[in-house]
């Protein structure tokens, strides 16, 4: 397993959701994936993007403006 950060600042909805699927799609299953951005949005839309597509939301956080999201690449075959 290992741990990434992928920063989603200054980007408007749909971007931040896109940047995160590309680089889930990078990414091996047990792997972290932080996102860090500045649109509130993706409090709803990444949660919904990983449930649809098998991923976990390990923990979501605002601070200082920003809304972080960890995920947990999982197996999806």
């Amino acid at each position: 397993m290992s741990r990434h950060q992928l920063d989603c600042r200054r980007l408007l909805c749909p971007m931040p959701v896109i940047r995160v699927q590309d680089r889930i799609a990078e990414l091996e299953p047990g792997d972290e994936l932080e996102a860090v951005c500045t649109d509130p949005g993706v409090m709803q839309d990444i949660p919904a993007w990983c449930r649809i597509n098998g991923h976990t939301v390990l923990e979501q956080k605002v601070e200082d403006d920003e809304y972080i999201l960890r995920i947990r690449v999982e197996d999806v075959d």
